[in-house]
């Protein structure tokens, strides 16, 4: 009688958590960053093309008036756009509206393959960034690319919801 007790719950938490949906962002982000990283190593961190982006990023926007803020979720999504070249990432900074370091987003270099996408997500919840956000991407390439840097931001008030997108600036 324990082991069929035992069994059927076994079995009811399978279920459960089978049933509980992972956000694809968070693998897409932790698949690519591990692939990617150990082969990045290997790979010199200096490239004849090499910049640094600036992405504006609003974790929330005013409403009404100064004291009122709507708090937003922004994704910035690098693509690279060759077909045949590797896109390095050296670094991923966000800042918070007084420009101080929030939190590095890669701890070494890594690569995106041609064609591939990576996203990094700011939840509606982090409001450490404020209305000034954004992004500090040191990137390099090996060859001549335009990779895109875009970051899209979404919101609800009442039953309306609405979304924005900004994109990066090389900066010097």
């Amino acid at each position: 009688m324990k082991y069929k007790i035992f069994i059927l719950i076994f079995i009811l938490l399978g279920t459960f958590y089978s049933c509980v949906d992972k956000n694809p962002n968070t693998i897409t982000e932790k698949e690519i960053q591990q692939e990617n990283l150990v082969k990045a190593k290997n790979a010199a961190l200096t490239y004849p093309i090499n910049a640094e982006v600036y992405v504006p990023i609003y974790s929330d926007i005013y409403s009404k008036n100064r004291n009122t803020k709507i708090l937003l979720t922004a994704t910035l999504s690098i693509r690279n756009t060759s077909k045949k070249d590797s896109l390095f990432i050296n670094t991923i900074e966000y800042y918070n509206t007084e420009g101080t370091l929030v939190r590095n987003y890669i701890k070494s270099p890594i690569f995106l393959k041609p064609l591939e996408t990576i996203d990094y997500v700011i939840e509606e919840e982090d409001a450490e960034g404020g209305s000034g956000a954004n992004f500090l991407i040191d990137w390099g390439a090996k060859n001549k690319i335009t990779p895109v840097f875009q970051a899209v931001m979404i919101g609800m008030i009442g039953q309306h919801a609405f979304s924005f997108t900004t994109d990066g600036t090389t900066i010097e």
